[in-house]
C-alpha cells in the first residue's frame, strides 16, 4: 500500500499523508477506491435498522481463494457483493465502535466499501481544540498488515523521513535508517544516507515543486509502492554540501530496537535504548535489550520513543514491566472500556473486562509464551518523546504513572491518543475503527492532547516532570550530545531542566513566513510509517 504525506494531520490518522500542491491538489491516496460498481444499490438498506453483522460477513464481491497466512486456515470468502461488504461494516460500526451513537447512518448508496467506511462510519465530532474527535479511522489491504505487523517487511529503501513542512518551502529531513541485520542490507545505509539529511529533489523535480505532476512525482518517489523501484534523491547535507544518491527499493525488514548501549554520566551508568515500533519482531528485540541493560548494571533508563507511534498493546504491557519490575506487581497495567453496549465483556473475545496486569511472561509474538521476561526493576524512566510518539507508547507513560513509577519526559507533546481496536479483515480489506479506551489503574486516560514536559510553552496536554526539547536532527539518536539525550542527562545531574524550552512553534513559524529553513538542531517533524503503527492494537 502506498504511504504519502498531506499537509499534516494529528497524529494517528490515515495511512501516511501527501504532499500537496498550495492549490489544494493531491496525488495517490492509498487504497484504491471508486464509485459504484453495479452491486452499490441500496437494496436491503433500513435507515436506523442494523441486522446483525455475522449476516454479511465475508460475502464479497471478489471472494478470495487459497489459504489465509494470519490463520492458516482457508478464506471464509462467499461469493456476495459490495452492498454486503458495506452492511457489514454499518452493522460492525453499530455494534463495536465507541462512537457508534455519534455516527449519521447514511445508505450506502454507490460508495465503494471503503469509501463508505472512509467518509460515513465515524463520529463527526471535534474536541475542545476543533479537532477532529476521531483522527484514527483507517484501513489497509490484509495481506499488507499481516506481512508488516508479523515481519516488520514493506518496501522501501530502509529510511525513515521527517516531515518538518510537507507544503512549500518543503523541509524533508531523514529521521533514521536501519540497520543492516541477517541477510537484509539497507539500501540508505549502502548509500551512506545518515540522519539529518534533507531531500531537496526528487528525480530531478524540487522538493517545493507546486504543480500537481511535481507533486505527484515527489510522492511516487518518497513513498515508493514496490521493490524494485530506483529513484534518484538529491540531498543537502549537514556540512552545507550537497550530494545525490541512488536507492533501489527492497522488502525492508525492520529493526525496532537499536542502539543499546550504557553511558556512563557522573556517578550514575545510564540504559539507553531506541525502540521505533510495537511490532511483534519487537518482542525478542526488547528482551535481549532488557538483558544486555541488566548485564551492565545500569542503574537509570532512557527510553527513546520519540519515533514510536504504537502497535500491539501486548508489547506496551511487556516493556513497562521490563522496566518497573516489582513495582508493577499485583498493579493493573490497563483497563480497557468499550461502548455502553458492552460495560462488563469484551465483545470480541467475550473475556470479562478484567484490568490487564502487566505482562511479566512473553505473550508469544516473538518470544516462547510464558517465558519469565527480564527486568531492570526500576524506580523511574526517563523517556524521550515528540508528536509522533502515539497510542501504545502512550500506554507505556500513562501505565507506569498509573504504578507510581516515576515518568521523566523529555521532548515534545506526544500525539494524544488514549483509544485502541482489534483488526477486523474482511474480503481482503482490514478494517482498523476505535473500540475502546484504556485507564491506568488510578482511572486516568484522558490525554487527548497529548503528555506534555511541565515547561512545555503554549498549549499542552497531561504535564509530566520533565523538559520541553526540540528533536535535534545534527546528531545521531543515542549520541549523549544530542539534544533530547542530553537533556535527560542534565536532568539526572541536577533534577531540573537547564535551558528554557527549544524549538518554539512562535520561533518556527517566523521563520517559515521569512521563507527560512527551521533549524535541524531544535525543530520537530513529523514522521510517516502505516497508520496501525500509530495505534494500540489488540490482539484476537
Amino acid at each position: 500500500m502506498l504511504s504519502t504525506i498531506l499537509s499534516l494531520a494529528a497524529c494517528g490518522g490515515d495511512d501516511g499523508q501527501q504532499l500537496t500542491s498550495s492549490n489544494g491538489g493531491g496525488g495517490n491516496s492509498g487504497l484504491p477506491v471508486g464509485g459504484g460498481n453495479g452491486n452499490g444499490n441500496s437494496t436491503g438498506y433500513q435507515a436506523g435498522v442494523f441486522k446483525d453483522a455475522s449476516l454479511f460477513e465475508a460475502k464479497c464481491a471478489e471472494p478470495r481463494s487459497g489459504t489465509d497466512p494470519a490463520t492458516g486456515q482457508s478464506f471464509p470468502d462467499a461469493q456476495g457483493t459490495a452492498l454486503d461488504e458495506k452492511m457489514w461494516l454499518r452493522s460492525w460500526t453499530n455494534d463495536l465502535y465507541y462512537w457508534y451513537n455519534e455516527v449519521v447512518d447514511t445508505n450506502p448508496g454507490t460508495y465503494s466499501p471503503q469509501e463508505y467506511f472512509d467518509q460515513f462510519l465515524k463520529t463527526t465530532k471535534t474536541t475542545a481544540s476543533g479537532a477532529a474527535k476521531d483522527r484514527f479511522h483507517f484501513i489497509d489491504d490484509s495481506q499488507h498488515w499481516y506481512e508488516l505487523s508479523t515481519k516488520g517487511q514493506s518496501a522501501g529503501y530502509g529510511l525513515t523521513w521527517s516531515f518538518v513542512s510537507s507544503t512549500p518551502p518543503r523541509q524533508i529531513v531523514v529521521a533514521y535508517i536501519e540497520p543492516n541485520s541477517g541477510s537484509f542490507t539497507s539500501p540508505a545505509a549502502a548509500q551512506n544516507v545518515t540522519r539529518g539529511m534533507q531531500v531537496t529533489e526528487v528525480d530531478g523535480t524540487s522538493i517545493n515543486g507546486d504543480d500537481q505532476a511535481s507533486v505527484d512525482k515527489l510522492n511516487a518517489g518518497l513513498f515508493p509502492e514496490n521493490a524494485g523501484e530506483t529513484h534518484t534523491f538529491k540531498f543537502l547535507l549537514p556540512n552545507g554540501t550537497t550530494a545525490s544518491r541512488t536507492l533501489t527499493t527492497v522488502n525492508v525488514t525492520s529493526t525496532p530496537v537499536q542502539n543499546v548501549k550504557a553511558i556512563p554520566s557522573g556517578s550514575r551508568l545510564v540504559g539507553y535504548m531506541l525502540f521505533n515500533d510495537h511490532i511483534a519482531t519487537a518482542e525478542s528485540q526488547l528482551v535481549s535489550a532488557i538483558n544486555q541493560l541488566d548485564a551492565q548494571n545500569v542503574n537509570e533508563l532512557v527510553l527513546d520513543i520519540r519515533y514510536n507511534g504504537g502497535g500491539y498493546l501486548d508489547l506496551a504491557s511487556e516493556l513497562a514491566y521490563m522496566i518497573g519490575g516489582s513495582g508493577t506487581a499485583g498493579k493493573t497495567f490497563e483497563k480497557l472500556q468499550f461502548n455502553d453496549k458492552h460495560k462488563t465483556t469484551d465483545p470480541v473475545t467475550g473475556q470479562p473486562l478484567d484490568p490487564i496486569d502487566f505482562h511479566s511472561t512473553a505473550q508469544g509474538l516473538t518470544v516462547t509464551r510464558g517465558q519469565p521476561l527480564p527486568t531492570l526493576n526500576l524506580s523511574r524512566v526517563y523517556v524521550l518523546t515528540g508528536p509522533d510518539t502515539c497510542s501504545a507508547s502512550e500506554s507505556i507513560m500513562n501505565s507506569l504513572i498509573g504504578a507510581d513509577i516515576e515518568v521523566i519526559q523529555i521532548g515534545s507533546t506526544t500525539c494524544g491518543k488514549p483509544y485502541g481496536f482489534y483488526p477486523f479483515d474482511n474480503c481482503g480489506t482490514t478494517y482498523f475503527s476505535i473500540q475502546f479506551r484504556g485507564i491506568n489503574a488510578k482511572g486516568a486516560g484522558e490525554y487527548t492532547d497529548g503528555f506534555s514536559p511541565a515547561n512545555t510553552v503554549g498549549t499542552k496536554g497531561v504535564t509530566v516532570p520533565g523538559c520541553s526539547i526540540a528533536d535535534d536532527f545534527t546528531k545521531d539518536l543515542g549520541d549523549p550530545a544530542e539534544a533530547r539525550l542530553a537533556a535527560a542527562l542534565d536532568y539526572m545531574a541536577n533534577g531540573q531542566c537547564v535551558s528554557a524550552p527549544s524549538g518554539s512553534s512562535t520561533a518556527q513559524s517566523v521563520q517559515m513566513k521569512a521563507g527560512l529553513p527551521r533549524p535541524l538542531s531544535a525543530v520537530d517533524g513529523v514522521t510517516v510509517k502505516p497508520a496501525f503503527l500509530q495505534n494500540r492494537i489488540m490482539r484476537q
